[in-house]
């Protein structure tokens, strides 16, 4: 039996197959996305992406397409081979929302990051209610409602609808945001529904309030002023009592001027009530005010002093629901050949109040009052202040009081500037409901720049024990006060002195100037054995050890010793 020749087999083309598709995103407007496919098949595969409207997207003929992301559009995939076989992915949809983002991580991973938090309400039965929630995501977020702790099983959107309310569907509603990196919650907000002649007066509020207070007096090359130290400090109080974080500083360079405000402004957020204030040398030109630094030159231009009208619209970009700022400052120009810097004009934004001590191109003064130097605006603005009136309402007052006051009649009058299109209070209350991480980061930022060291016990080795504690009488001027609590068995005359390594010149120790920082330091009850003033802290470039030397004479020996410690160390901010 011959043998035969084996036939020709006929070659298998397989089908290509997809085994990773690419997925829906959310994100802001202009962040970089790269959309994945993962396709297997014989040979050498080609891909080619194509937008909704059937385009072709340039350069997109790789398995990964990265794209900066401009507006919301759809994506798929082709992928094909040499063999004529094609499939496509499936499609996906590139969310971008041109909202917020100043929240997002610098190295975000894609993991869900709620840009709008839904908002408490109040609605009359029969009307409509809407909370909105919406997250940035990579993969794009999946939305659960909930309502009373329930989830609510036909509520998987980012936007939950309930068009005629019933008494039922009053209660606690969150929102659950997960995508396959990680889950998150916003923070619970109360429906309210209520009869038509239930339904409350709208209550305004912020989601924090936060005020930045300077105050230039030791000026470089100009003549020197009294009150900015009594000004600042005594509506710094006043407006910690109207629930205010507040930074109060004095003397600050053009340079730390702006660092100041750019730090306050950063403070500042959606929601939140932004309040800022200036005593010192200022005046304004072509409809500009300038605040003058204390290194300002002689004659100085606008180049060495800061512009109100920037630090206005820095406010305004943080979507603030107040921005209020309070000049207790000149208005003149001496300089008519400077010209003034160039900046573009505000934008219609509500809710911005301006307050000046002086109308145009007139004097703002400071008077002594029962002993003490004020400015006479800022006088009847820490009279009025606590009120809880419309904030324009609160400036009207000042302005009655001020024009009555004979001192200044005819010299200075109050100008009030305003868009405010609600009317909202300095003494709003605070609620911080759908903004607890806005809130969190504030907090940490806010703890970072203020807080004090604690209260320290110094036990020396021959049985004294000292008592340091500390005081901000502004936020870049700290005292440390030193008691000696109990002396040794064989110590007497004991005394105690401080100093800081490295030293800082307190720029209020001459006469006059010295006597009224310690009227706000002391109480008649107070009687610390030394007291140490460590004047501007913001000139720190290293840390702060502050040194405790305890005197001191031996019963025995007669002689008098000298005991040193370093207390504690105090971090540039």
């Amino acid at each position: 039996m011959t043998g035969s020749r084996p036939k020709p087999c006929r070659i298998m083309i397989s089908e290509i197959v997809i085994v990773r598709h690419p997925v829906s995103v959310c994100v802001p407007v202009n962040h970089k996305v790269t959309l994945s496919v993962r396709a297997e098949g014989t040979g050498i595969l080609n891909y080619q992406w194509f937008t909704d409207d059937e385009q072709e997207v340039c350069g997109g003929t790789e398995a990964d397409l990265t794209i900066r992301a401009k507006k919301t559009q759809l994506y798929v995939c082709r992928v094909n081979d040499h063999f004529c076989n094609c499939v496509f992915s499936e499609w996906v949809k590139v969310k971008v929302l041109d909202i917020d983002k100043s929240g997002l991580p610098v190295h975000w991973q894609g993991e869900p990051h709620i840009a709008v938090n839904p908002k408490p309400q109040t609605v009359r039965e029969g009307k409509k209610v809407t909370l909105r929630c919406t997250a940035f995501g990579i993969p794009t977020p999946r939305y659960q409602w909930y309502r009373n702790g329930q989830p609510l099983l036909d509520k998987t959107g980012d936007t939950l609808q309930i068009d005629h309310a019933t008494a039922e569907h009053g209660g606690s509603y969150l929102c659950s945001i997960s995508n396959v990196l990680e889950e998150r919650w916003t923070e619970p907000v109360d429906v309210d529904i209520v009869q038509m002649d239930q339904l409350p007066p709208a209550v305004l509020t912020a989601t924090d309030k936060v005020a930045l207070l300077i105050g230039n007096l030791n000026y470089s090359n100009h003549p020197d002023l009294m009150a900015p130290i009594m000004d600042v400090h005594e509506l710094a109080n006043l407006l910690q009592q109207l629930g205010f974080r507040v930074v109060s500083l004095l003397d600050l360079t053009r340079d730390e001027m702006l660092a100041a405000i750019d730090k306050f402004t950063q403070l500042l957020d959606r929601g939140v009530y932004g309040l800022f204030y200036y005593a010192g040398h200022g005046y304004e030109h072509a409809g500009r005010n300038y605040l003058v630094a204390v290194d300002a030159p002689q004659p100085y231009r606008p180049e060495n002093c800061v512009c109100v009208q920037r630090i206005m619209l820095s406010m305004q970009k943080r979507h603030t629901a107040l921005s209020v700022i309070l000049l207790d400052t000149c208005r003149k120009w001496y300089n008519q050949d400077c010209i003034p810097s160039c900046i573009m004009p505000l934008g219609p934004s509500g809710n911005t109040v301006y307050g000046y001590a002086t109308c145009e191109d007139a004097e703002a003064f400071e008077v002594q009052d029962g002993g003490k130097s004020t400015g006479i605006f800022t006088k009847y603005l820490n009279a009025h202040i606590l009120q809880s009136d419309k904030v324009t309402h609160v400036l009207e007052k000042v302005s009655e009081d001020l024009g009555r006051d004979p001192l200044v009649t005819g010299k200075q009058v109050v100008e009030i500037k305003h868009t405010l299109k609600e009317p909202r209070s300095l003494a709003d209350p605070v609620r911080t409901t759908g903004h607890t991480r806005e809130l969190h980061l504030r907090d940490a930022c806010w703890r970072q720049a203020n807080e004090l060291p604690r209260k320290k016990s110094l036990m020396f080795l021959c049985r004294v024990e000292v008592e340091v504690s500390f005081s901000a009488m502004f936020s870049n001027v700290l005292v440390a006060f030193a008691t000696v609590k109990t002396t040794g068995p064989r110590t007497q005359d004991c005394t105690v002195t401080l100093s800081s390594i490295p030293p800082m010149e307190d720029i209020f120790s001459r006469p006059g100037r010295s006597e009224e920082m310690d009227s706000l330091l002391f109480k008649k009850s107070d009687n610390p054995d030394c007291t140490l003033r460590l004047c501007a802290l913001q000139k720190l470039k290293e840390s702060l050890v502050i040194r405790v030397d305890l005197h001191y004479t031996n019963t025995d020996s007669k002689l008098r010793h000298t005991a040193s410690a370093p207390l504690f160390s105090h971090e540039r901010a």
